[in-house]
C-alpha cells in the first residue's frame, strides 16, 4: 500500500495495513541526532532522513504566510545570546540566536484600528505574493513521484491575529470592537486564499490544506465558543470550503485544549485535527469514541512521555493511545507537538519500532 493510498484509506474511515505516520521536530532535536548517528549533512537533509526513518507518509509541498509587508524584517538590537527583531507583520520579539523556544513578545505595531484602516489593510489586500512557485512545484512533483499524500500549509486568521495585534489586545478587541475583528479576519484570510490560488493556477494539487493556528490555552480555549462561532468560524469555514471544491482534505493544526468548539470544527468541514496536545487533556481515548467517525484524529502521542527516555513508558503511551486511535480507522500517528532536543536518537528510533507493533491492522 502507498502512502497516499494509506492516508486516503484513512480519511475515508476504511483498514489501512497499518496508521499513516508523520512527525515534527525541534531543529535542536535534529542536530542533537546528527551528532549521534543521524545521517545528513545539513540540517534540512537530516530531518528528511529522520522522516524516512520513521516511514512517513505526508510531504510538504508549501508553508504560506502572507504578511502585509512582504518578508521584510529589521534586527533592532542583538548580542551574542539573542535578537530583537520587528519582523514583516509588525511584531517585535526577541528570540533565541542558537536554540529553539518561544519568544519574548515586546510589541506589535498594528496597536489600533485607525492604523489597520490606514496602514495594515490596504498592505494585505496588495500585498505581493510570498510563494515560490517553482519551489513549491518542485516539491509537489517530488511527492507525486513517490506516492506521498501531499499538502499545503499556512497560517489562519486567529494565528494572523495574535500575530498582528498580540494575545491581549487580539482578546480585548472581540469584546470591545468585535467589527474590527470580524474585518482583520476577512482580511488576512482573503490574503491566505490568493496565495493558494497563485498555487493551484500553477498546477499545484495538494492532497490536502493543513492550516495552522493555535487557539486555546492549556485548559480552554482564548476565547468562548460563541465569540469563536460569530467573530472567527466563518473565515474558518470560507477556508475549509476552498479547500474542499479543490479537491483537498482540511487539516487543522492547534494547540491546546479545544474540546469546547470539536463540534464547530465538525461543522465548518475540518476533515482532521492536529496535534491533540496531550499535557492540554486532550485524549484520544476519550475523543476518538466521540468524534472519530466524523474527525480524522492527528497525534496524542505525549512527548513528556518521551523526555525521560524511558521506553517502557514510552509504550504504554503509545499503545494505548494508537488502540483508541486504530478503533476509528481514522488515525494518525505523531506526536501531541514535537519531538523535543531532550529525547534522544536511540528513543526514536525504538519509537519507530513501537510504531511498527502498535499501528499495525
Amino acid at each position: 500500500m502507498t502512502s497516499r493510498e494509506r492516508v486516503k484509506r484513512a480519511f475515508e474511515r476504511r483498514d489501512q495495513d497499518h496508521a499513516p505516520r508523520y512527525e515534527s521536530f525541534w531543529s535542536e532535536t535534529i542536530r542533537r541526532w546528527m551528532g549521534e548517528g543521524l545521517p545528513g549533512t545539513t540540517e534540512w537533509e537530516a530531518r528528511a532522513a529522520a522522516l524516512e526513518l520513521q516511514g512517513n507518509d505526508l510531504h510538504v509541498c508549501a508553508y504560506l504566510c502572507p504578511q502585509p509587508f512582504g518578508a521584510r524584517s529589521e534586527v533592532l538590537e542583538e548580542n551574542e545570546e539573542t535578537k530583537v527583531v520587528k519582523d514583516a507583520s509588525g511584531g517585535i520579539a526577541r528570540w533565541w540566536k542558537n536554540k529553539d523556544g518561544t519568544p519574548e513578545h515586546i510589541g506589535f505595531d498594528c496597536d489600533s484600528r485607525e492604523k489597520w484602516d490606514r496602514i495594515y489593510k490596504p498592505a494585505f489586500q496588495s500585498h505581493p505574493l510570498l510563494l515560490d512557485v517553482k519551489a513549491a512545484l518542485r516539491n509537489y512533483e517530488e511527492g507525486r513521484r513517490r506516492d506521498k499524500w501531499t499538502f499545503i500549509t499556512g497560517v489562519e486568521p486567529f494565528e494572523m491575529l495574535r500575530k498582528l495585534l498580540g494575545d491581549i489586545q487580539f482578546l480585548y478587541a472581540t469584546v470591545d470592537d468585535p467589527e474590527w475583528v470580524v474585518d482583520l479576519a476577512e482580511t488576512t484570510t482573503s490574503a491566505m486564499l490568493c496565495e493558494l490560488d497563485a498555487a493551484f493556477a500553477a498546477g499545484i494539487r495538494p492532497d490536502s490544506l493543513w492550516i495552522y493556528g493555535d487557539m486555546a490555552f492549556k485548559n480552554m480555549t482564548f476565547c468562548s465558543p460563541d465569540t469563536y462561532r460569530e467573530l472567527i468560524w466563518p473565515q474558518h469555514k470560507r477556508m475549509a470550503d476552498w479547500a474542499h471544491e479543490h479537491g483537498m482534505k482540511f487539516i487543522y493544526h492547534t494547540d491546546g485544549d479545544v474540546r469546547a468548539v470539536i463540534p464547530l470544527y465538525i461543522e465548518a468541514g475540518f476533515d482532521c485535527l492536529h496535534p491533540l496536545e496531550a499535557k492540554a487533556s486532550m485524549d484520544l481515548r476519550d475523543i476518538a469514541p466521540r468524534y472519530g467517525d466524523k474527525l480524522a484524529l492527528f497525534g496524542n502521542i505525549d512527548v513528556m512521555s518521551m523526555l525521560r527516555n524511558n521506553l517502557a513508558e514510552i509504550e504504554a503511551e503509545i499503545a494505548a493511545k494508537t488502540a483508541a486511535g486504530l478503533a476509528t480507522r481514522g488515525y494518525i500517528f505523531h506526536s501531541d507537538h514535537s519531538i523535543p532536543p531532550q529525547v534522544s536518537f536511540e528513543t526514536f528510533k525504538a519509537m519507530t519500532a513501537l510504531a511498527d507493533r502498535y499501528t499495525t491492522f
